[in-house]
């Protein structure tokens, strides 16, 4: 049943007096939330903002800590005293220097629960999301044998311009040695599902500001000599994009930012435009997942035959629904359709910490059925999921985990991560000379594998 067709059955109930009638149409509160990551057609609304009084500040709290309390997909909270932080956190919230502030203690406060897909959004914050905008200087840092090296450059901002490339060590942040401010903010981070979650974490805030704000970083090339630059925060936007192309090695390569319905059309076409190659590289580099819908017809394309994908945890053990229970949002287990056109050949998918959510639903799931190798560097270990934002009073946003997730091989990713079968760790050395080191190991692996089966063909 279309989305879209249920949502006006949820309007109507909401307009008719039928209130325990509506609660059994939608128990969970689905239709009306809003940047699902499953469904394209979830509406997205004009965030309306409202002045934080001492009500609303109550009101929204409670907003939150009522609905992890009743609706987090773990009953027992993950381990957590969910009591204790609301005696711990109410006073926090209440005295909040700034509305950023208030969201910000919204927001650590669901980080108890140790789970990155758990989270509050400012007004502000959410408004940038949904345009896929932010405010930042646009260098990508990691912390490399104990230096702040940089890892990527937006080719818009002010730091590429201003000379900054991958391989450079940030070597302070306003006068202040560089290592000690990010372990800073790192330490000011909410926790998250691991430490890799808050390392990324970290790093965007570092990047972000108010727009037009500057920030002074000096960073050190590779031949030793160093230079300032006062960078300041631009506004960038970066869309969902799909990225594939032929290798002159003969394999088909496919990139794309996350998984969501609106690029699964273009990841489609280039699955069947290399159907006949050889070997396949699939790079979920920095993809942050999305839709588990996707996920599975992405697994389906490799498999001519019904396999299992997952098995999912809800907090009654039931599968969630609608429409009185008519219709099926989320289903206990997920198996993949037959497709007599699946891609037959050597599959090796790339990942790293930033490969999250449905990236790590997809990878370990074709680890665990044998149908890839995996390559780079272990990935976030945040795997749960969510049914869309719900509004908080006052105009933030707040999404809550209501999925878990066993993958094929009775694996828990959710706070592990997917360790690769070979780990490449990103060096600064390869920064510097732009050698991406994860993607030749990938090309070498499946010549290795396609001549070791043409010769095991050859011998049969």
């Amino acid at each position: 049943m279309p989305l879209a067709y249920l949502r006006r059955m949820g309007l109507a109930c909401a307009g008719s007096l039928a209130i325990a009638g509506c609660a059994s149409f939608d128990p969970n509160n689905i239709i009306f939330r809003h940047g699902a990551p499953q469904e394209s057609d979830f509406p997205v609304s004009a965030i309306q903002t409202t002045a934080l009084t001492a009500d609303i500040r109550k009101e929204a709290f409670d907003f939150v800590w009522n609905t992890v309390q009743e609706r987090y997909y773990d009953p027992r909270l993950n381990g957590v005293d969910w009591q204790a932080i609301r005696g711990k956190y109410y006073p926090l919230a209440l005295e909040a220097k700034g509305e950023e502030a208030f969201w910000d203690t919204l927001d650590k406060m669901t980080g108890e629960l140790k789970d990155s897909h758990t989270r509050v959004e400012s007004p502000k914050r959410a408004a940038d999301r949904r345009r896929y905008e932010n405010q930042t200087i646009g260098v990508g840092v990691a912390l490399i044998d104990d230096q702040l090296v940089v890892t990527g450059v937006g080719g818009n901002s002010d730091a590429w311009w201003a000379g900054a490339r991958p391989g450079m060590v940030v070597r302070s942040v306003d006068g202040e040695d560089a290592v000690t401010v990010y372990r800073r903010i790192l330490d000011s981070t909410r926790a998250a599902s691991t430490q890799r979650a808050r390392y990324l974490s970290a790093q965007g805030k570092l990047n972000r500001g108010e727009q037009g704000s500057i920030v002074t970083l000096t960073f050190e090339r590779g031949d030793g000599t160093v230079f300032p630059a006062a960078l300041k925060r631009r506004l960038i936007v970066s869309p969902p994009s799909v990225q594939s192309r032929l290798l002159p090695s003969g394999f088909g390569y496919v990139r794309f930012s996350n998984f969501l319905p609106s690029l699964s059309g273009q990841v489609n076409a280039a699955l069947r435009e290399y159907k006949n190659t050889p070997g396949l590289i699939i790079d979920l580099r920095n993809n942050g997942g999305g839709s588990l819908e996707m996920a599975k017809d992405l697994i389906g394309a490799f498999f001519n035959k019904k396999v299992p994908m997952s098995t999912q945890i809800t907090r009654t053990g039931r599968p969630i629904t609608i429409a009185w229970g008519m219709v099926e949002v989320i289903k206990m287990e997920y198996q993949t359709s037959v497709n007599p056109d699946a891609y037959v050949g050597k599959v090796v998918v790339l990942t790293n910490a930033a490969s999250a959510s449905a990236s790590e639903l997809f990878s370990a799931a074709m680890q665990d059925l044998g149908r890839a190798t995996i390559i780079g560097e272990p990935t976030c270990g945040c795997l749960l999921g969510y049914l869309g934002y719900s509004n908080v009073p006052g105009g933030g946003e707040m999404a809550y985990s209501e999925i878990g997730f066993i993958t094929p091989g009775g694996r828990r990713i959710e706070g592990e991560g997917v360790v690769p079968d070979k780990v490449v760790p990103l060096t600064r050395t390869d920064l510097l000379v732009s050698r991406d080191r994860v993607f030749e190991e990938a090309q070498e692996m499946l010549k290795v594998e396609i001549a070791g089966k043409n010769l095991a063909g050859t011998r049969n």
